[in-house]
């Protein structure tokens, strides 16, 4: 009885309920409570949805660059080789312990080669032939392309305020773009046309200035993009003014309001990533919009001029006041997962890494350059199995033991003519005129008397065995 009472109860309410909002909105077809409303901008907060290849990717230059840390070791020694138990000892400073770093060492024989010292009689550690060879490429291809790099870094200072880059941040970075380590001197004082050097009084840092703004360079990669796709399409291609290059992860839901938020943010105007908004107003929304979506082409830029297309985060950080970056810039691109990708592989979730999605297909560059194909001659060499270079010994071992047979075989025969023609001198001299003057060449007369003397012996020796 009590719940048929409570149910009658709800009831009236509920039809109270609905002739009071009738009586105060007489329009059936509106309603001022929208409860099932969805917003058409792109959410501010979105999950990441990783990408495996990319992971993946990310997990091979963990090796690598723990492998890098062991070359810089032993590449810093005089000799190019350091003892095993000196290795142990130093293995802390770059994060291994005793153990660990020897085991490290064995997993890649085909760039480290332990090796017997011939006089200490202690084991020592040193590169490979081909680990040399790789580290001398990636060095020529650098050298190479210091003229590119010079631009690189000229197109990136014009797109900070002021025109000036902090050197220790451009430092740090220095791998990424491309910039050799001396690039103080070998680049920046070396082209005077291009930068100078500024002491600030008020920080105590140094910066990196450009000379001039030059106009010719202030063109964005995604416009050359859009310049292929204009040519290939043609008068169809007029919605792709404003718009990137989209590819979204594997397993990314799309939703219909998603996509018509995308739509509208793909024709968005913005500012370019090289243009000076320090003079304009950005207080109104539509500003703020325009200053977002300049967000993400100037993190595209940046990425495009580097030279693997991908950078770590927390060097984007060091821009951020620079080239007005957002704050929270991980959330900000995951925003865009679409264009950009960021991983936490790599380094135990420590490092993020920001790859550009359209410079990459199938885990490999699009457009490679010669540095990055000389640093993935490493990755090569990592990635070889332990076992081929077990096989690699053993035909270098055979190949040795056969040479030496075969050198073997002819010292002998060779060693048995010399006899034969040693034993037959007395013939042959004999029909030699004194005019010849041979023995005057070779020695003196008490010389040609000892050799006579032992071939004497040495005739009377086989007939005494005879």
């Amino acid at each position: 009885m009590r719940v048929f009472i409570f149910r009658i109860s709800n009831f009236f309410k509920q039809n109270l309920q609905l002739i009071h909002h009738h009586q105060y909105n007489p329009n059936p077809n509106f309603s001022s409570i929208r409860e099932f409303s969805q917003s058409t901008s792109i959410p501010k907060k979105q999950q990441r949805i990783r990408d495996h290849g990319y992971d993946n990717y990310m997990e091979i230059e963990k090796k690598t660059r723990k492998v890098l840390k062991f070359q810089n070791l032993i590449l810093s020694e005089p000799n190019q080789s350091i003892p095993i138990p000196r290795l142990e000892t130093q293995a802390h400073r770059i994060g291994f312990t005793r153990h660990e770093a020897i085991a490290f060492i064995l997993k890649f024989p085909h760039v480290f080669e332990i090796f017997e010292h011939p006089v200490q009689r202690i084991l020592f550690c040193r590169l490979t032939r081909k680990a040399i060879l790789q580290i001398e490429q990636e060095r020529l291809a650098l050298a190479d392309q210091v003229e590119r790099a010079v631009t690189r870094l000229r197109k990136m200072i014009m797109m900070s305020n002021g025109l000036r880059l902090r050197l220790e941040h451009v430092r740090i970075a220095r791998s990424a773009l491309g910039l050799p380590d001396d690039f103080e001197y070998s680049v920046v004082l070396r082209y005077p046309e291009f930068f100078r050097l500024v002491d600030a009084k008020e920080t105590r840092n140094k910066y990196i200035e450009l000379v001039e703004f030059d106009p010719k360079l202030a063109k964005c990669a995604i416009e050359d993009a859009r310049e292929r796709v204009y040519r290939e399409r043609g008068s169809e291609a007029e919605d792709i003014r404003f718009s990137f290059l989209i590819d979204f992860p594997p397993g990314f839901k799309i939703s219909k309001y998603f996509r018509i938020a995308m739509w509208k943010w793909q024709r968005l105007p913005y500012w370019s990533p090289y243009e000076d908004v320090l003079g304009y107003d950005l207080r109104s929304i539509e500003a703020q919009k325009r200053m977002e979506k300049r967000a993400v082409a100037t993190i595209h830029e940046l990425l495009s001029l580097t030279v693997e297309k991908k950078i770590t985060l927390e060097r984007i950080a060091h821009f951020r006041m620079a080239m007005n970056l957002p704050k929270k810039l991980k959330e900000f691109l995951l925003q865009h997962q679409g264009i950009f990708y960021v991983s936490t592989r790599g380094n135990h979730g420590k490092l993020h890494t920001v790859f550009l999605r359209e410079a990459y297909r199938k885990g490999e560059l699009v457009e490679p350059n010669d540095l990055y194909l000389a640093r993935r001659k490493l990755v090569e060499l990592v990635l070889l199995s332990p076992r081929k270079a077990r096989v690699d010994r053993e035909l270098i071992g055979y190949r040795r033991s056969k040479l030496d047979d075969e050198m073997g075989q002819v010292t002998r025969a060779y060693v048995e003519d010399a006899c034969e023609d040693f034993k037959g001198g007395d013939r042959v001299e004999q029909g030699v005129d004194e005019e010849d003057g041979l023995s005057s060449d070779i020695g003196s007369d008490v010389d040609s008397a000892n050799e006579d003397d032992d071939f004497d012996d040495c005739v009377s020796n086989e007939k005494e065995i005879s």
